[in-house]
């Protein structure tokens, strides 16, 4: 299968998953909660996502899921809570589809088509034996979304809670949001081009590489961090919206980097030197090699 005709059908799964996310706000029966409303039809719409991935026997179906919902969802919940846009919203709406444009983008770059593979998905899924089936749908597909879902709390209150003006806080979020988009792209851009001209075993160390071993994942932390902060702006007294972004530290710390080196030792073992010299994940300088 081309990867035209395999993104064709990511796009048609897309588009039943969210018009069946948009049925449940539109025809679906009230829960006097609008969050809740979100929550549903976001779990609705991974249901449709997920029963496109075991039709395809490819749980890469959910990939692009995480930054192509989000922009969604916030447009559902403004819609939904029929209140005038003040300057916050519009500012965190920029920052998110700058983000979601970049990193869905990133994904139609780098994915080859409906034969690849998250290498990740079938460690997991041939680990969990007879329980596959359960550890696809809830490790890989609502697992993510739940927390996404916890990452887009700050935007729900800003989106209900628009009689606050903007303060020093909210240009600190767009800047750290612009920021963390900008690195995600470039972190992206010197891989590329490294791994076109990379030797056998040779690991990643140029550029901002140098600076972080996975400087990607703390901009995308970074990004939900700027989200939180808007929420707290909105919010001054509810720091309880950082829930996400502390989550995504969690997610990227506990387990998404340990996987990856342990998958870069494995295939190359001079990764550990980059290790012992290269900050793991905040950017600073390099330490002297040995």
């Amino acid at each position: 299968m081309s990867k035209t005709e395999s993104l064709v059908r990511v796009g048609i799964a897309y588009v039943v998953a969210f018009g069946a996310g948009a049925a449940w706000f539109a025809w679906g029966p009230a829960t006097a909660h609008l969050w809740l409303d979100g929550l549903i039809a976001d779990l609705i719409a991974t249901g449709v996502v997920f029963v496109a991935s075991r039709l395809h026997k490819n749980s890469s179906f959910y990939d692009a899921y995480w930054s192509v919902l989000p922009p969604l969802l916030m447009l559902a919940w403004w819609i939904e809570a029929d209140r005038p846009a003040d300057a916050r919203v519009w500012l965190v709406a920029f920052v998110m589809v700058f983000w979601a444009v970049r990193l869905t983008g990133n994904w139609i770059y780098a994915w080859p088509g409906m034969h690849h593979e998250d290498w990740r998905y079938p460690m997991l899924k041939d680990k969990a034996g007879r329980a596959e089936l359960v550890v696809d749908l809830m490790a890989i597909h609502v697992f993510p979304t739940l927390q996404v879902f916890a990452g887009m709390l700050p935007v729900y209150i800003v989106v209900t809670r628009t009689d606050r003006s903007l303060s020093w806080l909210d240009f600190v979020a767009l800047a750290i949001g612009i920021g963390a988009v900008v690195l995600e792209f470039a972190a992206d851009v010197q891989m590329y081009r490294f791994a076109r001209t990379r030797q056998p075993g040779q690991a990643m160390d140029q550029g901002l590489w140098s600076w972080s071993r996975h400087p990607n994942y703390f901009g995308e932390f970074s990004f939900w961090l700027a989200l939180g902060l808007f929420g707290v702006a909105a919010a001054p007294h509810d720091w309880w919206v950082l829930v996400g972004a502390v989550g995504m530290f969690a997610l990227f710390e506990g387990a998404s980097i340990p996987m990856m080196e342990q998958r870069s030792l494995e295939r190359r073992p001079s990764y550990a030197e980059v290790i012992a010299r290269v900050p793991r994940f905040v950017p600073r300088p390099p330490r002297k090699g040995s």
